[in-house]
């Protein structure tokens, strides 16, 4: 059986000392170790297959080198996009992650670690703030800037604007929204966008979910003012929307657009293909890590705002004459 590779044979491979493995490969080389000599060392780990020892390590350090990641729901495909950024962050720096839905009714004694034996959080889209999880460290994704914790969120104002400047643009002045019935500080922000716009005709609440979504917009599109654009909070939701829009012999974009958010595979697999914006999910996930190991490391990572894209498909067309 071969010997496993210790820091020592690291070190010997890359031509530098032993506390430089050590910095290197703790990710507290930043200003202390040159780019190219870091990058000799990652390079010199990898060839030698070498792994950290993490339970002497975390004795040394007195940490558990574990993530709680709390998410509303373990169904939304944005939530694995984010912990997969997240995830590859964090096996960079030797730390694991638990992932946690966090409903309206849970509470930190109901995690599936102890809240105390963890190093950080990483919450995202909570409802309620951070209030509940003590001293633990904490970065929060998608949620209230103002909230004390850092935060790393996506651009959801800017999103929104951007869809209701494509549909104006296209000539539509009578705008429908079909809001996400959930209390949560991204929600908020898309229904503030799109009221003031002035645009706006009427607006149904429903789970996310398709649906509920097509019952809600069957009642925003049998009206008498019925809107020329109808705009969703989600991609799911604007599935909903399409099969409302085929219920009532509306066709979509020709009597109706419609828009989504997100730019999760439904998107491309409805008929015609969804306008929508898409997320940088990934990279959301990577940045949140990113700023929760500055904290560990006892830095104050700032605030981030990460822009989406606008995804122009056949879903939106001028409205009808």
């Amino acid at each position: 059986m071969s010997k496993r590779p210790t820091s020592r044979d690291v070190a010997r491979v890359a031509g530098v000392s032993q506390s430089t493995v050590s910095l290197v490969l703790a990710g507290k080389a930043e200003g202390r170790v040159k780019p190219e000599t870091g990058q000799a060392v990652r390079e010199a780990a990898r060839r030698l297959g070498y792994r950290p020892n993490l339970a002497a390590r975390n004795l040394r350090l007195g940490r558990t080198r574990t993530v709680l990641f709390v998410v509303p729901t373990l169904v939304s495909p944005i939530f694995g996009a984010v912990y997969t950024g997240a995830a590859r962050v964090a096996r960079d720096r030797g730390f694991g992650i638990v992932v946690h839905p966090w409903d309206d009714d849970a509470t930190p004694a109901r995690s599936p670690v102890d809240i105390e034996a963890i190093d950080g959080v990483l919450a995202s889209s909570l409802g309620g703030g951070v209030a509940g999880f003590g001293d633990v460290p904490i970065v929060v994704l998608d949620n209230d800037p103002a909230d004390p914790a850092p935060s790393v969120n996506f651009d959801v104002a800017g999103g929104m604007r951007a869809i209701t400047r494509h549909l104006a643009g296209l000539g539509h002045r009578r705008l429908g929204h079909l809001a996400a019935a959930v209390d949560t500080w991204t929600f908020h922000v898309r229904a503030e966008v799109l009221t003031e716009t002035g645009a706006l005709t009427g607006r149904e609440h429903c789970a996310i979910d398709v649906a509920a979504a097509r019952e809600a917009a069957l009642a925003l599109l049998d009206r008498p003012d019925r809107p020329t654009a109808v705009v969703c909070d989600d991609d799911l939701i604007a599935a909903g929307a399409y099969k409302a829009a085929r219920h009532l012999g509306l066709d979509v974009p020709r009597d109706v657009s419609v828009t989504g958010f997100d730019d999760i595979l439904v998107a491309g697999a409805l008929e015609p293909e969804l306008t929508t914006i898409r997320l940088p999910a990934e990279r959301l996930g990577a940045r949140a890590m990113a700023a929760l190991l500055e904290r560990l490391d006892g830095h104050a990572p700032p605030d981030v705002s990460l822009p989406g894209e606008l995804i122009v498909r056949g879903s939106t067309a001028p409205p009808p004459r």
